[in-house]
């Protein structure tokens, strides 16, 4: 029904795609107009007004290295940098499954 079309955006003018899937979406939320801006230049003009996310730095409880989070750390709850945190998740993918499995036997 819908097929990916080619818009030029109305910010910085470089060339970007608007997907069938993304047309589908539009459609379903009853949107009539396509997209002047890219995905890039959409994000930027959204985050214009909001400011910017104080960082903390605490050290990482896996790997002892430098983890810089937007939270304030305590003491009672472990801090991961963004490496850790992302296998620690990965990790945690990977059992859901298994587990998901041995559930329904």
């Amino acid at each position: 029904m819908f097929e990916d079309k080619t818009l030029v955006c109305k910010d910085c003018g470089e060339e970007f795609v608007f997907s069938a899937r993304e047309q589908e979406f539009y459609e379903s939320k009853g949107f009539v107009n396509e997209p002047l801006r890219c995905k890039p230049c959409r994000d930027k003009r959204k985050n214009a007004g909001k400011a910017p996310r104080e960082m903390h730095e605490a050290t990482c409880d896996a790997c002892g290295g430098v983890a810089r989070v937007p939270f304030i750390p305590r003491d009672d709850r472990p801090v991961y940098c963004s490496e850790c945190f992302a296998k620690m998740k990965e990790a945690e993918a990977a059992e859901a499954p298994a587990a998901e499995e041995e559930a329904a036997e």
